[in-house]
């Protein structure tokens, strides 16, 4: 069915980011908000605003139910998730059914499959996409140590259920086997409520390398090229590029083609994001998860094809299908993105709500900024602590580190810390210029060099 009324269940960039992309085909745009979002930038330009419930996401963003409720009554006949909250529940998927909303996001059903890390991995090997060396569920530390006898240590456990770093723990080790099980088991159990378990063969000197598709739903499916996001701290991505220069173009073209093979062979519809570490000892590749939404980092994708992924989702969502051919996806220089946080890096990054009283952002040729913030802005505390994506494209990798340089030497932020000087000293290291990183660089080499040796 076509769309002409979309509610934004979300908030922050990804708020406005969609209404944007609404309102570019002339959709009507209605955005659910909690209290402490009542006077932020979506808020104001969407058409309408909901009032969801307070502050706290779990009285309001995070609640289906109501945020189904808002969309039925404001009379929006789709709903986009964005990314994090709601996006990857198969209950709001479905929900959106039941109430007759077009969801604009994968089947609900196809959000379940994916979503059980277990589940995925069986649809990928069925899909002849290789798989980490590991395990099926593990039910007790006494399983744990026999099959990471079988795999070889290190090995890492890793929760069913979630992701985002929380239920895993690297065990080099059969003397650390049972408190990493127990850890494992405990914060999935937390983060989840769901402590299953199963385990992977750690590769050490790995690279993260995922793969962004888009499905009509009916087994097309098509890729926009991949991201390189190595750079991490406690599992989460803090700069991501476009695309992976690291990777031999014939291992490239084998990673598009098993993750098309992988979204095709469960008919997947809108957007996704197959993702895959890269082995670059052994020149190998191996599927890690499916992540069933758009993500936080698909500007570097947008850059380096000029397609509007946004759009394209809405399109798809409303029946179009797929308004693009593979051979019509055609990559163009490098992109590089910087996730920027109030976050205080001289405080082990503890997040740092307050109010923004200066906010002069960079300008210029291949400069982008996706972000909510304005001078004068506040940053509440319940939410994630990212204010905006800094995006540069450039002709080469290295022209794109030099204008990225550039772009965060004139940003300019005062009222909270940012990640900013962080963002800065990355881009110095010799080691980043040179592309010689790995998932663990930035906390194992890059961080560890900068503490004073223990006296």
């Amino acid at each position: 069915m076509a769309i002409s009324r979309l509610f934004i269940a979300n908030r922050g960039e990804i708020a406005l980011r969609v209404l944007r992309a609404a309102q570019g085909l002339n959709l009507e745009t209605v955005i659910g908000v909690s209290d402490a979002d009542r006077d932020s930038m979506a808020a104001r330009l969407a058409d309408r605003r909901l009032m969801l419930g307070p502050g706290p996401a779990a009285k309001s963003y995070l609640d289906a139910r109501l945020v189904v409720q808002a969309a039925k009554a404001s009379g929006c006949d789709a709903l986009h998730p964005g990314y994090g909250f709601l996006s990857e529940r198969a209950e709001l998927a479905q929900l959106c059914d039941d109430h007759g909303i077009v969801f604009v996001g994968p089947q609900a059903a196809t959000i379940a499959a994916v979503g059980d890390k277990l589940r995925a991995r069986e649809l990928a090997a069925a899909a002849g996409v290789p798989l980490v060396p590991g395990s099926g569920e593990i039910a007790s530390a006494g399983d744990a140590r026999r099959m990471a006898d079988q795999i070889g240590y290190p090995v890492l456990l890793k929760a069913a259920a979630g992701g985002g770093g929380r239920g895993m723990v690297i065990v080099n080790g059969p003397d650390e086997i049972e408190a990493g099980f127990h850890k494992a088991s405990a914060e999935a159990l937390a983060a989840f409520n769901d402590g299953t378990l199963f385990m992977e063969r750690f590769v050490p000197e790995a690279r993260h390398v995922e793969v962004q598709l888009m499905g009509d739903g009916a087994g097309k499916v098509i890729h926009f090229g991949e991201r390189d996001c190595s750079v991490q701290r406690r599992y989460q991505k803090v700069i991501e590029e476009a695309p992976c220069v690291a990777m031999p173009a014939d291992l490239r073209t084998q990673l598009h083609a098993s993750a098309v093979g992988l979204a095709a062979s469960v008919n997947y519809r809108n957007a996704g994001t197959a993702e895959f570490l890269y082995d670059v000892l052994r020149g190998e590749f191996y599927f890690i998860e499916v992540n069933a939404r758009i993500q936080v980092e698909h500007p570097v994708t947008e850059m380096v094809t000029g397609a509007d992924l946004v759009q394209q989702q809405l399109r798809i969502a409303g029946g179009e299908g797929l308004s693009l051919t593979q051979d019509q996806v055609t990559l163009t220089g490098h992109a590089i993105e910087c996730r920027i946080n109030a976050e205080d890096p001289a405080r082990d990054f503890a997040p740092s709500p307050g109010t923004i009283t200066r906010w002069q952002p960079p300008e210029g040729e291949g400069i982008r900024l996706d972000t909510h913030i304005s001078e004068g802005a506040s940053i509440p505390p319940f939410y994630d602590s990212m204010i905006g994506k800094l995006i540069v494209h450039a002709a080469t990798r290295d022209a794109a580190i030099l204008r990225l340089t550039g772009a965060l030497d004139a940003f300019e932020v005062e009222g909270v810390p940012t990640t900013i000087p962080l963002h800065r000293a990355i881009l110095r290291e010799e080691r980043f210029r040179a592309n010689a990183i790995h998932t663990r660089w930035l906390e194992q080499d890059m961080f560890a060099a900068e503490r004073p040796a223990a006296e």
